[in-house]
């Protein structure tokens, strides 16, 4: 069992079209469970868009991976039944689980797990982890193994191929799973009604019915956190993963709700623009941290849900280090260093905000924030949909933005001179590449150390506060995760008491 570091990233709020039948009331009981979501996924294919939403329906539901990652961070078989690694970390061999099928009835073998890794990393692939994948060999000695290399140690392997984008697809059906999933999952998608809601029910094909001991879950999709407290007090919502904070107390002194304060490793973060002046220049970079009180964030945009962090990596995670003091809360400071940069104030911006309330409470206070160093920011909201196809992959079209990063091992993404937040430095893609050339695992996480400091002194984003998500449910749901190291609902595990 491997317990790795993980990372946030985004969801979205687009719809499927398709019939279904309207749910004006939660149908609770012992064969069916109701989760409310915030936000609603562009589909239902994890392997191919970066919402996070669609791992939180399909992950390990409809979809499986080679392993799976626990709540406590874990690693244990899936598909794959059993695995070994050579000492140099570089080749791991699978055994995979016979007798397995996908949902369509075509057999789940190795050929499907090349089919799946290889679509990943293909030319016109829209994997968020393409480059992990590109990055590996795979050989299928026979129908029941599978031999992945890569080129230097991957610590982390056996992790990532637990995650929503390693999910294995049947080949006939990969074109389409974004409205009609195929997958080998104890479910399958039932109906979706566009905006509102959408059905998974017990899959007649899965290899073992026990497991999943609810038949049916309904996730209803509502954005606002006035709504999402009514229909929990209706009784039209059983669970509330990742509820709006500011609800919390009513429901802990209700008998009829318990609320889990649910660990994460997701990073919030104010992402800067590193390709745009003045953003350019390191000292303006400083100059807006040193402006933000993490504190005073925290209460604003999470009411009190979170731990401060100064880098982008999570506390208790390997090689964590404590950063919060490189760029410390310091008006003086920060108005010295736009003074040093040059820069004439008042000096306006643009931020960015998708839906989430951490994200548009976060940038009331940050905005308030900066104005007193003489930046102007103009808030400008969106829909998920807008920030994922804008500021997230929009040429880097914008100055700030807020947004909570979930995925795992994302420090790569600093290695990435084209990604959104644009930064670009030689420097820290060889200490990247020497982390995962380590083999020592003390000697690794001395370079993840270095890692977050690197990126804290270059102050490439706001690095504001570790999420804890609070998740509200009916107190005679059982099976809930306690921590989400990824993002999922393990559906499989839940069920009435």
């Amino acid at each position: 069992m491997l317990k790795r570091r993980t990372l946030m990233g985004t969801a979205i709020a687009a719809a499927i079209p398709g019939a279904f039948p309207l749910f004006a009331q939660a149908q609770t009981g012992k064969n069916m469970l109701t989760i409310g979501m915030p936000l609603e996924p562009p589909g239902l294919d994890p392997t191919t868009a970066a919402a996070s939403a669609i791992a939180e329906i399909a992950h390990y539901n409809i979809f499986e991976t080679l392993t799976k990652i626990n709540a406590d961070g874990s690693v244990t078989p899936l598909l794959a039944e059993s695995w070994t690694v050579s000492p140099d970390l570089k080749t791991h061999t699978f055994k995979l689980r016979k007798g397995v099928k996908f949902e369509n009835g075509e057999a789940f073998d190795a050929a499907a797990v090349k089919f799946s890794f290889e679509r990943a990393a293909g030319e016109k692939s829209t994997n968020k982890d393409k480059r992990f994948f590109s990055d590996i060999s795979l050989k299928t000695p026979d129908a029941d193994t599978v031999v992945i290399t890569t080129a230097q140690p991957n610590p982390d392997l056996l992790f990532m191929l637990g995650q929503a984008t390693a999910c294995i697809v049947e080949p006939k059906s990969a074109d389409t799973n974004a409205t009609k999933p195929v997958g080998t999952g104890p479910y399958k998608l039932d109906s979706w009604q566009r905006g509102s809601a959408c059905a998974l029910v017990k899959s007649p094909t899965y290899r073992n019915p026990a497991l999943a001991k609810v038949n049916k879950f309904v996730f209803k999709f509502m954005s606002d956190s006035a709504a999402q407290t009514a229909a929990l007090m209706a009784g039209d919502i059983d669970i509330f993963p990742r509820a709006g904070t500011r609800s919390v107390g009513q429901f802990r002194a209700n008998p009829r709700f318990r609320v889990l304060e649910v660990g994460t490793r997701s990073k919030v973060i104010l992402a800067i623009n590193n390709k745009r002046k003045p953003l350019d220049d390191v000292r303006v970079r400083r100059a807006i941290l040193a402006a933000v009180d993490r504190n005073v964030v925290i209460q604003g945009a999470a009411d009190g849900f979170g731990k401060a962090i100064g880098s982008h990596y999570p506390i208790g995670a390997p090689g964590y280090v404590d950063t919060t003091g490189i760029n410390p809360f310091d008006i003086a400071k920060a108005k010295k260093l736009l003074a040093d940069a040059g820069v004439k104030t008042p000096l306006e911006l643009r931020m960015t905000l998708p839906p989430p309330s951490y994200a548009r409470q976060g940038g009331e206070v940050i905005a308030a924030q900066l104005a007193a160093i003489g930046i102007n920011v103009k808030i400008q909201n969106v829909e998920w949909a807008q920030w994922l196809s804008g500021t997230f992959g929009g040429g880097h079209d914008f100055d700030l933005s807020i947004v909570a990063h979930v995925e795992p091992f994302d420090l790569v993404k600093y290695t990435e001179p084209d990604y959104y937040w644009g930064y670009d430095s030689k420097k820290f893609r060889d200490l990247y590449a020497s982390i995962q050339s380590e083999p020592d695992e003390k000697k690794r996480n001395a370079l993840l150390g270095e890692a977050q400091k690197m990126l804290a002194n270059d102050a490439v984003n706001g690095f504001l506060f570790q999420a804890v998500f609070p998740t509200v449910a009916r107190k005679e749901v059982k099976g809930l995760w306690p921590n989400m190291p990824i993002v999922a609902n393990d559906l499989a595990a839940i069920s009435w008491g």
